[in-house]
């Protein structure tokens, strides 16, 4: 699935990036931004964004869980990422809700 149509980017290539990042480091900070630099890329329209956080979340929980990390040691970064955008609200960057491809 393309997950950048600026950059013609898929869901996979970012899924591998991740987990390359993660290999070199297991614990640091993934944006997107970094992964993008990461892949020799630059957000153009960043609407794809909020996407690519999803996957960033999605694959560092599960790399830390398959890795044998303590369930512990395993943030659970979608409860908190579900809090703070009930607190604030849908419209952020003036865009729609509809915006999203996925």
């Amino acid at each position: 699935m393309i997950l950048c149509h600026c950059n013609l980017i898929t869901q996979r290539d970012v899924e591998q990036t991740i987990v390359a990042l993660l290999d070199d480091d297991p614990w640091q900070l993934l944006v997107p931004a970094k992964v993008y630099h990461a892949m020799g890329k630059r957000g153009r329209c960043c609407g794809c964004f909020p996407n690519v956080v999803d996957t960033i979340v999605r694959v560092t929980e599960a790399y830390h869980r398959n890795r044998g990390a303590a369930e512990d040691d395993v943030v659970s970064h979608i409860d908190r990422i579900r809090e703070m955008r009930g607190s604030q609200g849908r419209g952020h960057e003036r865009r729609k809700g509809s915006h999203r491809a996925a």
